[in-house]
């Protein structure tokens, strides 16, 4: 028996909990083959011969007055080609992501997103095996719940 395929629309909210993001709107890219994380300040720091990565990150979207500072250990640097045929390098970490019932660890890769319309993009490895997208539908899995967008809105 198979296992079960949940429907997701083209954006939903999930959340970052070792980030300590509650919530966030994210894009579901699967012409992306690995997740993007907006992130500014980014700094690379060793602790306890660990390379780590501490970066800060507006998880509004139109807001960069609410600023989320998040660490992480750093599992790899690729370069990534952006949808604007633009190449850089990237620090990636790996983190569970929970999206509506389900969570899973994925690998996200660290860039400044200030200028897109999403601070997050959910690409197609994170979602290939438990999710199907739906381009016409958005927010499938639901909102977050009041109390993480109330602590979003402070």
């Amino acid at each position: 028996m198979g296992k079960d395929i949940e429907l997701i629309g083209w954006r939903e909210w999930l959340s970052l909990p070792e980030l300590g993001i509650k919530a966030i709107k994210a894009k579901i890219d699967t012409g992306a083959r690995t997740s993007a994380l907006h992130a500014f300040s980014v700094e690379s720091y060793q602790e306890d011969g660990i390379q780590m990565v501490r970066f800060g990150m507006h998880p509004l979207q139109k807001n960069t007055d609410f600023e989320q500072w998040c660490s992480a250990k750093v599992i790899d640097e690729r370069e990534v080609c952006d949808s604007g045929g633009h190449r850089e390098i990237r620090y990636v970490i790996r983190t569970p992501v929970k999206l509506g019932t389900h969570q899973m660890d994925i690998e996200i890769t660290l860039t400044n997103r200030d200028t897109m319309k999403f601070r997050m993009l959910l690409g197609r490895t994170a979602i290939a095996d438990d999710f199907r997208v739906d381009p016409g539908a958005s927010y499938l899995l639901g909102k977050p719940r009041k109390s993480a967008r109330r602590i979003l809105r402070q």
